[in-house]
């Protein structure tokens, strides 16, 4: 199968080192540095292994930032093109990929997703029972002597 190229981006190139979370932060009464808690959700996103999904909800709480599932999308919305990390495996909560603000990103999303194996029902949802990412309960430590 050939590979569709993505979409083009319209506009200029957002301004460097703004953050697109940070009005939401200030409206809600809460006070972060910002951009401090991307780094934190690119390495969540990282782990979702091919062939699997995750809400933004659940980076967010895995991040250790329950509640922020919109900061996800904020965070994913930063990323330059090309970035390596696999924001195509985070979708909502109904399964869904959501709509973007540039028209042309939501079919390329779902091709990335089937690409790696994840099905679509006939209304464009992911079955979340068989494909959502379940990390192990525990982080795997090394044990002191």
């Amino acid at each position: 199968m050939i590979r569709p190229a993505p979409p083009r981006r319209r506009g200029a190139p957002r301004a460097a080192g703004r953050d697109p979370a940070a009005p939401a932060a200030a409206s809600s009464g809460r006070r972060t540095r910002p951009g401090s808690a991307y780094p934190r959700l690119y390495a969540v996103i990282r782990r979702i292994p091919r062939g699997r999904v995750a809400t933004y909800g659940q980076v967010a709480v895995l991040a250790g930032l329950p509640g922020r599932a919109r900061q996800v999308g904020y965070a994913l919305h930063a990323l330059p093109e090309g970035s390596p990390v696999p924001w195509h495996r985070v979708i909502n909560a109904r399964g869904e990929v959501s709509l973007r603000a540039e028209p042309g990103w939501e079919g390329y999303q779902r091709f990335l997703l089937e690409e790696e194996g994840v099905a679509f029902d006939l209304a464009g949802r992911v079955d979340l029972d068989r494909f959502l990412w379940q990390p192990d309960d525990r982080p795997t430590r090394r044990g002191r002597r």
